[in-house]
């Protein structure tokens, strides 16, 4: 009797310890059919909206070219002393330089040796003058001393300039001479430095560029197929990389007469008042020109993939999985660092697009 209650004891503990396993293997995880799809998916709405065509044309700034001026050294000598540097704005009468040169001791004899021969030949005049009045001396030879003594003036005149010419004053003993700024404007480059030997004019090297930024042009290239739209007088819009925010808006003003042979292209130039000097030369720019308006969709850049020349975008159906659409992109935008493509084709008004995420989905096509 004992042994059979043991026995009976034992399965009754078995079962307890079976049947709480038993029941997990069949309970379903709980609240595994309300678990979330899709995530990290995010979508809009797309709507059809006019927007105005634009023609594109790279550019650049430049300085007028008839504002731009280099400073040659106006005789041989040394570079004492450079006081500018590129992209220093500079005043009219500025110095820019201090020149040593020993060519001014040759332009100060020269004029002291003409002064002398003025003294002369206005002596001799002056004889000549009381011989011709006591019938000493013949017109003709008076006429000789006369013209003797304007030759000598002439030179004179000439020696002095020159030293005039040479910025020094003719009863002056130094050699150095200062170069000034000929116009007010921004120092574009320096071709020398303190210390270095400049030649004459005839072999000499700039010493530094000045240019007037007040107003720049903005060039680009176009091709001969853009030409029925640019007119001169038309209004564009100008975009500078450097400053993203800032828009411009000028109108042009000249499309070259000649093309290129290499590139086949015009010139096409815009002139902008740079009042602030915020728009330097060299700085890259674009050209936009308005055309016709056409129907699109703007979509965050996001929203359309790339597969080697498709480009399509993921639009969810019915069945809640998502299909892939072909579509045709135009232009791109950046404002405030907001990335933004036009679709041209491909999509319809209302149509949800989707625009987080589109690269970890596979189409329902199975494509």
């Amino acid at each position: 009797m004992k042994a059979h209650m043991t026995r009976t004891e034992s399965l009754l503990l078995l079962s307890l310890f079976v049947a709480p396993l038993t029941a997990c293997k069949s309970t379903p995880p709980p609240a595994a059919e309300n678990q979330p799809t899709n995530v990290g998916i995010e979508t809009t709405t797309a709507h059809v909206q006019q927007s105005t065509d634009y023609l594109e044309v790279p550019a650049r700034i430049a300085a007028d070219p008839s504002r731009v001026v280099r400073i040659f050294p106006p005789l041989s000598g040394r570079i004492l002393g450079l006081r500018v540097l590129p992209g220093q704005e500079v005043k009219k009468g500025d110095v820019i330089a201090q020149l040593q040169s020993s060519d001014i001791a040759a332009a100060r004899a020269d004029f002291e040796k003409a002064k002398i021969e003025v003294l002369r030949a206005d002596r001799a005049l002056t004889r000549g003058k009381l011989l011709l009045q006591h019938e000493v001396l013949s017109q003709a030879d008076y006429d000789e001393l006369d013209a003797t003594s304007r030759t000598a003036h002439s030179e004179l005149d000439r020696a002095r300039q020159r030293i005039h010419e040479l910025g020094f004053a003719e009863d002056g003993v130094s050699d150095d001479v200062a170069l000034r700024a000929p116009i007010s404007g921004v120092v574009l480059d320096i071709g020398t430095a303190n210390g270095e030997m400049q030649r004459s004019l005839d072999n000499a090297t700039t010493i530094a560029t000045i240019a007037n930024i007040d107003n720049v042009w903005i060039v680009g290239d176009v091709f001969e197929r853009d030409l029925a739209s640019l007119k001169p007088g038309r209004e564009v819009q100008i975009r500078v990389p450097a400053y993203p925010d800032m828009q411009l808006t000028g109108r042009i003003a000249n499309v070259g007469d000649a093309l290129d042979p290499n590139t086949h292209t015009l010139k096409l130039r815009v002139v902008l008042p740079n009042p602030q000097h915020m728009l330097k030369a060299d700085m890259f720019a674009t050209i936009r020109v308005p055309g016709a308006l056409r129907n699109s969709v703007i979509l965050p850049a996001t929203a359309v993939l790339h597969e080697g020349e498709k480009t399509y975008v993921f639009v969810p159906n019915a069945s809640g999985k998502f299909d892939q659409r072909i579509v045709t992109t135009g232009r791109s935008f950046d404002s405030g660092g907001v990335k933004s493509i036009e679709v041209l084709t491909g999509l319809n008004d209302g149509d949800k697009v989707v625009t987080t995420g589109g690269a970890l989905l596979r189409p329902s096509s199975g494509e």
